[in-house]
């Protein structure tokens, strides 16, 4: 289901709060053996409205009138909120063992051992605040992986051929107009 926020976005004021720098956030998983890359489900929707906000995102159905009472997709600041909240619940581990960009989330380890360890931390606090994850989009304990568009491993950061395909297919010019 889609919701038009047009109006609504234009009433609200917009919320400012940084979304973290993705060059940096790649550049600082570099030198870990094992990573752990998760993906929240429906991240937005994980986010309880305030109850007063409620009443605004209301919509018309064939059986009656409707709210979210969970932050629905399209609303103006949902990104800036959702990234305050994994600041916040994050916070004294962003940059140690833990990368976050909005729902995805980057568990790293310099051994095994450390990383079991820093997955069962990571997998508390995500108990804690029940978030939820999306299996199919997660993979533990991997020496590389696909971190927000770039291929990460312990060496850095790699070629991501699914970016670069049509370049490495692309047919070798013949003729001087094909230059």
């Amino acid at each position: 289901m889609c919701q038009d926020y047009t109006d609504l976005n234009k009433a609200c004021p917009k919320d400012s709060f940084p979304l973290p720098k993705i060059d940096q956030l790649v550049d600082a998983t570099a030198g870990y053996e094992l990573l752990s890359f998760m993906d929240a489900y429906s991240g937005y929707n994980q986010i309880f409205m305030h109850p007063a906000d409620s009443e605004h995102t209301a919509f018309i159905t064939d059986r009656g009138l409707y709210y979210y009472n969970v932050m629905p997709f399209g609303l103006k600041n949902v990104g800036a909120t959702y990234q305050r909240l994994v600041n916040r619940i994050f916070t004294k581990h962003i940059g140690s063992i833990v990368e976050v960009y909005v729902d995805n989330m980057l568990v790293k380890s310099r051994t095994a051992e450390e990383h079991l360890n820093n997955l069962a931390f990571m997998f508390g606090i995500l108990k804690d605040y029940r978030m939820r994850l999306k299996p199919m989009k997660c993979a533990f304990g991997v020496s590389s992986g696909k971190f927000l568009g770039f291929m990460i491993s312990e060496r850095g950061i790699e070629a991501n051929l699914e970016k670069i395909k049509t370049i490495i297919d692309m047919e070798r010019p013949k003729t001087q107009k094909d230059i």
